[in-house]
């Protein structure tokens, strides 16, 4: 009862302001067996593989691969935190699109990844470069060949992000 004496009004329906989320990924183990969630898991190892063979290297520039060592650990992290909760079926609890944020998540750190990606091949192109007051190369014979191996891996990671990003589009818009 209200001070007037009249009586209050009904709480509004939360169903009215969240709708139902939308999701076509199947959750629990079954995303595994769809594509979406072999190159999410192919992403999450390709980005570790980025993560230890950059931080296995000496930085010769701590600018370009701090980018790629701030991308590949977020992007790993994220991955892993965004598959937990289709493994979990995190996904009937938080009212969200989710064909639209696998979309935009996917989308977003693919571009962060391909740019991390033309920073550690650029990185790794200084190899043959002689500093000004020294005889010796910027990147040693052991440092060049894990870079090598960092850009291939940070290659496919791009790749696999996107992947991702079309299949989430070819999810969320069809």
């Amino acid at each position: 009862m209200s001070v007037r004496g009249g009586s209050m009004p009904p709480p509004p329906n939360p169903t009215a302001y969240f709708p139902a989320p939308r999701i076509t990924l199947p959750v629990g183990l079954d995303i595994l067996r769809t594509y979406s969630g072999a190159f999410i898991c192919l992403e999450i190892l390709f980005g570790a593989l980025v993560w230890i063979l950059v931080a296995a290297t000496r930085v010769p520039v701590p600018l370009l691969q701090g980018w790629v060592m701030f991308v590949s650990v977020t992007a790993c992290f994220l991955s892993i935190l965004f598959l937990g909760v289709f493994l979990f079926s995190y996904t009937h609890r938080i009212a969200v699109d989710w064909n639209q944020m696998d979309f935009l998540f996917h989308a977003a750190t693919f571009v962060f990844y391909f740019g991390a990606f033309l920073l550690q091949a650029a990185t790794t192109s200084l190899h043959n470069y002689r500093l000004p007051s020294n005889v010796t190369t910027l990147l040693s014979d052991q440092d060049y060949n894990i870079s090598i191996a960092a850009s291939i891996f940070a290659f496919a990671t791009t790749i696999c992000y996107g992947c991702s990003t079309a299949l989430a589009l070819r999810r969320w818009k069809l």
